[in-house]
């Protein structure tokens, strides 16, 4: 390759027109005067220098100078680039191809290949990104199911070679060949080999690391932007790559709401535009889809140009009355888990003193929500919700991992075997189960709405944040 550039298809006459000229072309043996031909080979054009060509590079003046210039103006040999608004120009020894972006082509594949899977009736395969326990993943994937869509999922990336051993045991979403990749996602976004093994995927989701964009995280570190973040603030970087990659046609990303306003989510939105996804935004918060945990997560849903996709048909449950004690285990009064903790109690008193506004959460089997719990929460924080003894409110507890998966309704199975720290860990950093479940819906209604009619026109994305709750 000499040459390579990315040029406007105008239009002449009424009909296309790809208008080459410069130095550039004499460079690679085309000068004015000089005899060529075009042929269509697959889904391009190839000019080829020919002294017996029945076309002719043109010639025009500047000066004291000439350049050549090349001029096509038809409809027959451009019609492949119907609907395009460029193409790239790649300019070899005495030849150059004319052919769609990488983008578009990229973009066709993908539709290509997830229309002829459906058509089929093969599951769809999907990708994980940051799969911790795969709570988001497994929540995804019956949605789609619900919605008569297969899935299978194909690989999944996380740090913890632990967690993913637990996942391949316990989460129901991963098949015998599923590919577990325990490595720090920049690891593998940029390990040319294990790329080239990896297929491309019909669905990527992933949950990027929040610490840096979260109030807490950022406030801990002492952040000026959460891109300052020494282990998770550039991780846009290794995304995008496995995006461009797998290039899946569908992108679901979550996050903390305040995530949508960092530079990572404006670079990750503008990219995904230049690939041609349309970029669809929403807050889904755990209190309107009837868990006790409100929980507000940053989702962005990416599909394909295309396919017709809108988050406003989002399918959102009627409200209905719900307690902790629905969520509670039976524990007996006399259990040793209840304790008067008068550590934290003192604490509290301190902060209060302070002027620091710190104060414990206690709830009791007739409250109708109960505050966020985190993935720390096993080091018994005085912030982090607490149960008030049902007959002595003195005492307090902290909740079981079971009562943790339940007020965030993540099947409890998805935790078995794990020990209380570690199941806090993964529950802790995990989603709110039923709003993606519905997001897994409403992709799959989406798709299998858009197999049927087929694609349709580009779309623009929803045009402002959507906030479920």
């Amino acid at each position: 390759m000499k040459h390579y550039l990315i040029t406007s298809i105008g239009e002449n006459k009424g009909a296309p027109r790809v208008w080459l000229q410069g130095s550039n072309l004499d460079h690679v043996g085309f000068k004015p005067g000089t005899r060529f031909d075009i042929k269509l080979d697959d889904a391009r054009l190839v000019l080829t220098r020919s002294d017996q060509g029945i076309r002719v590079v043109s010639r025009k003046r500047r000066g004291e100078s000439e350049y050549p210039v090349i001029d096509i103006n038809s409809r027959e040999l451009l019609e492949m680039f119907e609907g395009m608004s460029a193409v790239r120009v790649v300019m070899l020894e005495e030849e150059i191809h004319i052919l769609p972006l990488a983008s578009e082509m990229r973009r066709q594949e993908r539709v290509e290949r997830t229309a002829a899977r459906m058509g089929q009736g093969d599951p769809l395969e999907i990708g994980s990104l940051s799969h911790g326990g795969g709570i988001m993943c497994h929540a995804i994937h019956a949605g789609l199911y619900r919605e008569g869509l297969d899935s299978r999922l194909i690989f999944a990336n996380e740090i913890r070679p632990e967690l993913l051993d637990h996942a391949r045991e316990a989460n129901d979403c991963w098949e015998s060949d599923t590919v577990g990749i325990a490595a720090p996602m920049q690891e593998l976004a940029f390990d040319r080999w294990a790329m080239a093994k990896l297929p491309d995927v019909d669905i990527l989701e992933a949950g990027i690391p929040c610490s840096g964009a979260s109030l807490s995280g950022r406030s801990k570190r002492k952040l000026g932007v959460p891109e300052d973040h020494p282990e998770v603030g550039h991780l846009a970087v290794a995304f995008l790559a496995i995006v461009a990659a797998v290039n899946p046609l569908v992108v679901v990303l979550e996050n903390v709401p305040q995530y949508r306003d960092t530079a990572s989510g404006a670079i990750i939105r503008s990219q995904l535009r230049d690939l041609g996804y349309a970029v669809h935004e929403v807050v889904l918060s755990g209190e309107s889809f009837n868990a006790l945990e409100d929980r507000k997560r940053y989702c962005m849903v990416a599909v394909t140009n295309g396919v017709s996709f809108s988050m406003n048909d989002l399918a959102v449950p009627d409200r209905i009355t719900i307690t902790l004690g629905d969520a509670l285990d039976e524990v007996d009064d006399d259990d040793p888990r209840w304790s008067t903790m008068p550590g934290l109690k003192a604490k509290q008193e301190r902060d209060k003193e302070a002027g620091k506004g710190f104060m414990m959460q206690v709830f009791d089997g007739g409250s109708t929500r109960i505050g966020t719990i985190t993935k720390g929460y096993a080091k018994v924080r005085s912030t982090d919700p607490k149960i008030r003894h049902p007959r002595n409110p003195e005492l307090l507890r902290q909740l079981t991992a079971g009562e943790h998966a339940r007020v965030k309704q993540i099947p409890e199975r998805l935790i078995d075997g794990l020990c209380e720290t570690t199941a806090h860990e993964v529950l802790g950093q995990s989603v709110i189960y039923g709003p993606f479940m519905a997001i897994g819906a409403l992709i799959a209604s989406a798709l299998k709405r858009w197999a049927i009619e087929g694609p349709s026109g580009c779309q623009q994305g929803d045009a402002a944040l959507i906030a479920c709750g």
